[in-house]
C-alpha cells in the first residue's frame, strides 16, 4: 500500500477523491439528518391529522354497527385506530395503550396461491418510561380541519405520536402512529449508491491523473535523453498553463545547453586549429638553429605540442559531429572491437556474454571501449573483457595484468593530457586524452568509468544505466564537420583519433 501511494500519482488522486467523497457524505449526513427528521415528522403529523379527521366524518356518517369494520379497514402497519368510551386523562397510561395497539399484528387475509411476505414490524421502546413523561397538547385550529378540539401527544423521540378526538355520540376516537423499524443508514441501497459514486469518481480521477502524468513522463524521458546526449526535438507546449510553462522552460533550457556546448566546441576546435600556424612557424625557425642538440629539443617540444593540438582538434571535430542514437547489440559491438584489436596483434580475450539491445551512439561508445582495451593491452600486457548485467547497470569490464594505478592518481588520470609515463614520448606514453575521452563519452550516455586496482593488474569498468530513455530521437541533418566549424578554420581535416 505504501509503495502504491509513493509510486503512483493516480493512486493518490483516487485516495484523495474517495476521502473527499467520504467527508462530503459525512458532512451532508450530519447537516441534513436532523432537518430531514423534522421534515418527515411534520409530514407524518399532517397526514395523521388529515386521515383522523376523515375517519371522524366517516364514523359519524355511518351506522354504529359498522364502526368496528371501518376501524379495522382503516388500520395500517404504522397507524392504529380504536374507540374508547372516555376521553384520555393519564397521558402515560394512554401511551402504553397506544404502543400495545401498534405492536399488535394486523389480521392477514390470504388468497389461495398467494405468497406470504413478511410485514414491516413496529417495536415499542425497550423502556417506554425512559422517553419522558408525555403531555397532551391542544391541536391548533389552523392545523386541524374539524371545528371540535383534539388532543395530541408524542409517543417517543422519533416519529411516534397519538391523537384523541371526541365523536358526536360522546365516545372518543384514538389514533396512534409510529414508523416501522427500518434498516440503518448503511443498508444495501446506500452502500450500492456510495460504491457507484466511488467507482465513477475513481475513473474520473484516473483520467485526470493520466492527463497530468503523461506530460510528466514525457518530460522525464526527454530529460534522461538530453542528459545522455541524445538529439531530441522540443516538447509539445500544450495542456494546462502549468504544464505548458514547464514544457516551455524545458525547451528553453535545452536550447541554451545545446548552444553552450556548440559554442564551446567551436571555440576549442578553433583554438586547436589555429595553433597549427604558429607551430609551423616555430618549426621553420627551429630548423635554422645551428646547435644540433638545442634544435632537436625544440623540434621535439614543437612536435609534442602539435600532437596535442591535433588530438584536441580531432576530439572536438568528433564532438561537433552529431551522431544519431540507435539500438545496437552491445555484446556484438564489444566483441567485434576485441576481434579487431586481436587481429592487430594485441593480447585481447572477450568472454561470451548475453546478447543485449542498447540504445546509444555506437561509434562513440566503441571509441571509449577501444581506448580502455588498448590501454590494458599496451600497458597491462593483456586485456580480458566481459559484460556483466544487473538490474540497474550494464557493466563492460576490462582487466589487465599491469602494475595498476596509484590510489592518489586514480582520478588524475582522467584529466586531459595527464600521463603517468613521464618520458613525454608519444609512442610510449601517448598524448593523455584516452581516458578523458572515454569518460566523457560514457558520461554522455548517462554512465561512468571507474578504475579499481586488483591484486595484480587494473580493472576498468564502463557502467551504463539499463533504464533506456525512450524519447523519440530527432534524425539529425547530414552535417559534415567542416559545416560545424567556425569560419576561421576553413579546410580543416580530421586527424586520427588519439
Amino acid at each position: 500500500m505504501t509503495r502504491l501511494w509513493t509510486g503512483s500519482l493516480a493512486a493518490r488522486f483516487i485516495c484523495f477523491t474517495l476521502l473527499s467523497l467520504a467527508l462530503a457524505q459525512a458532512a451532508t449526513f450530519l447537516i441534513s439528518w436532523d432537518e430531514h427528521g423534522q421534515v418527515m415528522r411534520k409530514a407524518a403529523k399532517g397526514e395523521m391529522l388529515s386521515r383522523c379527521a376523515s375517519l371522524v366524518r366517516v364514523l359519524e356518517a355511518t351506522p354504529p354497527e359498522l364502526q368496528d369494520d371501518i376501524l379495522a379497514a382503516s388500520n395500517t402497519t404504522s397507524t392504529r385506530y380504536w374507540v374508547s368510551p372516555h376521553g384520555p386523562t393519564d397521558a402515560a397510561q394512554w401511551r402504553r395503550e397506544a404502543w400495545d395497539h401498534l405492536t399488535r399484528p394486523l389480521p392477514r387475509v390470504m388468497f389461495p396461491g398467494q405468497k406470504a411476505f413478511p410485514e414491516p414490524r413496529i417495536e415499542a421502546p425497550a423502556n417506554i418510561e425512559a422517553a419522558g413523561s408525555p403531555n397532551w397538547y391542544e391541536v391548533r385550529p389552523e392545523a386541524w380541519p374539524l371545528a371540535r378540539p383534539a388532543s395530541f401527544l408524542y409517543l417517543d423521540q422519533n416519529t411516534g405520536m397519538g391523537l384523541a378526538v371526541r365523536l358526536e355520540n360522546g365516545s372518543w376516537l384514538n389514533s396512534a402512529f409510529a414508523k416501522p423499524v427500518q434498516e440503518g443508514f448503511w443498508n444495501a441501497q446506500s452502500i450500492t449508491s456510495l460504491g457507484l459514486s466511488a467507482l465513477v469518481l475513481s475513473i474520473i480521477a484516473v483520467f485526470a491523473a493520466r492527463g497530468i502524468t503523461q506530460p510528466l513522463r514525457r518530460l522525464a524521458r526527454a530529460s534522461e535523453a538530453l542528459g545522455r546526449g541524445q538529439d531530441i526535438g522540443p516538447l509539445p507546449e500544450t495542456g494546462p498553463e502549468d504544464i505548458r510553462r514547464t514544457a516551455e522552460a524545458f525547451n528553453r533550457m535545452q536550447a541554451r545547453l545545446l548552444r553552450f556546448v556548440e559554442d564551446r566546441t567551436r571555440l576549442l576546435a578553433a583554438i586547436g586549429h589555429d595553433l597549427r600556424t604558429p607551430l609551423t612557424s616555430l618549426r621553420l625557425r627551429a630548423e635554422f638553429i645551428a646547435d644540433d642538440e638545442l634544435r632537436e629539443k625544440m623540434l621535439s617540444t614543437i612536435a609534442e605540442i602539435q600532437s596535442m593540438a591535433e588530438a584536441t582538434l580531432a576530439f572536438m571535430r568528433e564532438e561537433a559531429t552529431a551522431e544519431p542514437t540507435r539500438t545496437v547489440d552491445i555484446s556484438a559491438l564489444v566483441e567485434s572491437l576485441c576481434e579487431d584489436l586481436a587481429e592487430l596483434g594485441h593480447d585481447v580475450v572477450f568472454a561470451e556474454g548475453p546478447r543485449l539491445g542498447y540504445r546509444c551512439r555506437p561509434a562513440a561508445l566503441r571509441r571509449a571501449c577501444r581506448n580502455l582495451v588498448e590501454n590494458a593491452a599496451r600497458y597491462g600486457e593483456r586485456a580480458r573483457v566481459r559484460i556483466e548485467v544487473s538490474e540497474q547497470n550494464i557493466d563492460i569490464v576490462v582487466e589487465d595484468d599491469g602494475p595498476g594505478i596509484p590510489d592518489g592518481a586514480r582520478e588524475q588520470v582522467f584529466a586531459p593530457f595527464f600521463r603517468l609515463e613521464n618520458s613525454r614520448n608519444r609512442e610510449t606514453g601517448g598524448v593523455g586524452l584516452g581516458l578523458s575521452i572515454a569518460r566523457t563519452i560514457v558520461r554522455h550516455h548517462g554512465g561512468d568509468v571507474m578504475l579499481t586496482n586488483l591484486h595484480r593488474g587494473l580493472r576498468a569498468t564502463v557502467s551504463l544505466p539499463t533504464l533506456d530513455a525512450e524519447a523519440p530521437a530527432r534524425a539529425p541533418r547530414e552535417t559534415h564537420a567542416e559545416e560545424r566549424m567556425p569560419a576561421s578554420i576553413p579546410g580543416a581535416r580530421a586527424t586520427p583519433a588519439v
